[in-house]
């Protein structure tokens, strides 16, 4: 595939597209150290469009298509999706609940000392998101002096902030961490805060469908991949062998494509 995939001129101008299908699995117990397990239970946060959320109860999104459809080109079996906070699922993954997580993970050291990743599969930076209909509108970081942000726990949206804003421009009592992003742009929405840090991608599926827009884009250059735990090659090297086959095909561009409209 072409490295489009891995831009950042990712923009949603639509959240459609046909709602998956999914049986939800109980706790697998895969471990990988088991040569004979050839099944993935996957885990994901919903909330974090158009990556992954509910539609009519079914679990949807890029990720999920994504994950199906490199799965599918390997000799595994996608055993179903469990879904947890954001910031639970590395433990789910080191517990044995789940064996992948695939949940628009950023790469990063610090995570990388837990788990291993597959190679990227996206691209994105941070956008700082203000209320449309408000007169708040910053330019950049310095700008956010004093003011409430919002980001979800466990993201790069709150190391952003953690990083770069709190004792800085704002105080840690003027950083409220959420759950999901969901909450987070319903409380920008109901100006109990004045601006959410998240990315890219998603700040414009909320932008399309909410009263919220992207003040300006804070460039982290961080890529996306699927979490495994640390020591499983197997299912690491199936999903980089599956994630080549799924950009050669044209599958890829399909879905970005469906989920983000280029």
């Amino acid at each position: 595939m072409s490295e489009r995939g891995l831009s950042r001129r990712r923009y949603l101008t639509t959240v459609g597209g046909a709602a998956v299908t999914l049986s939800v699995a109980g706790c697998s117990g895969n471990d990988s150290s088991n040569g004979d397990e050839r099944t993935i239970t996957a885990g994901t946060a919903p909330g974090f469009p158009p990556f992954e959320m509910k539609e009519g109860g079914e679990l949807v999104g890029f990720d999920v298509d994504l994950l199906t459809a490199v799965v599918e080109q390997t000799d595994y079996t996608l055993s179903g999706w469990e879904e947890f906070k954001f910031d639970s699922l590395t433990p789910a993954l080191l517990n044995n609940n789940i064996d992948v997580i695939a949940a628009g993970l950023t790469i990063g050291p610090d995570r990388d000392e837990n788990i291993d990743f597959s190679d990227p599969y996206y691209s994105s930076d941070q956008a700082i998101v203000v209320r449309s209909d408000g007169s708040f509108s910053p330019g950049s970081l310095p700008d956010l002096a004093d003011r409430t942000v919002g980001a979800q726990k466990g993201t790069t949206g709150e190391s952003t902030v953690q990083d770069e804003l709190v004792g800085d421009e704002i105080t840690e009592n003027q950083y409220n961490a959420y759950g999901n992003y969901v909450l987070a742009i319903q409380d920008l929405e109901n100006g109990n805060v004045d601006a959410v840090v998240i990315d890219v991608p998603v700040a414009n599926s909320f932008a399309a469908n909410r009263p919220v827009e992207v003040a300006f884009v804070y460039e982290t250059g961080e890529k996306f991949g699927f979490g495994v735990r640390e020591g499983d090659e197997a299912r690491q090297s199936a999903l980089n062998e599956g994630l080549g086959t799924v950009r050669e095909s044209g599958t890829y561009e399909e879905l970005t494509q469906k989920w983000f409209g280029e």
